[in-house]
């Protein structure tokens, strides 16, 4: 036989004769060609698929009036922690712990940090601003949009400035990121200015679907982390998280959400394993399945929600982690997709 070109002679046992076995003709060489091709073809065609597959999902930028959005100033202060008097929070059992809550400086929970794993209750991270007077209360938290820009207009950090990163129903407070030097010369009290545009924003490309509380900011961030348009029309939206909206629970009942959140109950052992919840980051982006949040927050089957997370766990029935809606669509025209990365600090380079 042939051996990488050479000829090998063969001797055969019984007749003790050289024996030159016949090398392969040039059918065989066909045939062996023939039998390659055929199975490399469902590679290729898998290849090919592959492509179309890819091409098939390719993304168009969600398109909206950005030239027709207003930009306003609104004022807010640091607010000082408050406490209820007992200051115990009690939970389902019917234990009562006295835990730190809203408002203040955190200094050690920020944006990109867990909201799940602390001795604290509805903790806000980074910074908390309000205002007393009730009407600039709303203004302040209606018109400030996640992601846009706040400057410190007094005390030692005056000139600073930080970014949006949520906001807080029931206390009506605006929680905002800074960079790490700025909080050690933040005092409470001090007065910020949120540089305000997003409220009014409307999609131009996607049916159905309603923006609220964003930024253009953070619309072109998403966009760049991979939010897009499908050739169906319906609009893909990467989340760190996809949660039912059964366990959904403090906020609902209210007829908008231009400001606020609602909560994330995690008193199900079950469920918090099933869908990861002990993983909740300040600042993730996250969908809510069966929700719609187009005039209020209610149970939609087929809905779909998308919102970030803005404050911590609770221990008080009902309540737990906060979410404050980015988009919505009661026809399910959003389509959520893992990415475990999709989070305020990494999308606007916070930290």
């Amino acid at each position: 036989m042939r051996c990488f070109g050479s000829t090998v002679t063969l001797r055969s046992p019984a007749q003790g004769n050289p024996v030159r076995p016949r090398t392969p003709t040039h059918f065989a060489w066909v045939a062996w060609a023939l039998l390659a091709f055929i199975l490399l073809l469902p590679a290729a065609g898998q290849a090919q698929s592959s492509e179309v597959s890819a091409s098939s999902t390719q993304l168009t930028p969600l398109e909206v009036n950005r030239q027709e959005l207003v930009e306003m100033a609104v004022v807010g202060s640091i607010a000082a922690p408050r406490m209820a008097q007992p200051p115990y929070r009690i939970a389902p059992d019917g234990t009562a712990r006295a835990l730190p809550g809203t408002g203040s400086i955190t200094y050690n929970y920020r944006v990109g940090d867990s909201a799940v794993d602390m001795a604290g209750d509805h903790v806000e991270p980074a910074v908390s601003i309000s205002t007393d007077d009730t009407a600039e209360e709303t203004g302040l938290n209606v018109l400030s949009q996640v992601g846009n820009r706040v400057r410190v207009l007094s005390g030692e950090a005056q000139g600073a400035e930080g970014t949006v990163i949520g906001k807080h129903g029931g206390i009506e407070n605006v929680m905002v990121e800074f960079p790490d030097p700025v909080y050690e010369e933040l005092a409470l009290g001090d007065r910020m200015q949120v540089r305000a545009v997003g409220l009014g924003m409307e999609p131009e490309n996607v049916e159905n679907l309603y923006i609220r509380n964003m930024s253009p900011t953070l619309l072109d961030a998403m966009t760049e982390a991979g939010m897009g348009v499908r050739e169906d029309g319906v609009l893909e939206v990467p989340v760190t998280h996809e949660i039912p909206a059964k366990i959904m629970g403090s906020g609902l009942g209210r007829d908008h959400v231009h400001s606020g959140d609602y909560d994330i109950q995690m008193f199900d052992e079950e469920v918090v394993e099933r869908y990861e919840l002990d993983s909740l980051r300040f600042g993730d982006i996250v969908a809510i399945m069966d929700a719609d949040h187009a005039h209020g927050r209610i149970y939609r089957t087929g809905a779909v929600s998308v919102g970030v997370v803005v404050h911590g766990i609770s221990r008080v029935a009902g309540h737990g982690p906060g979410v404050t809606t980015l988009l919505t669509s009661p026809e399910g025209n959003i389509a959520p997709v893992s990415d475990p990365e999709m989070n305020l600090a990494r999308l606007l380079d916070l930290r």
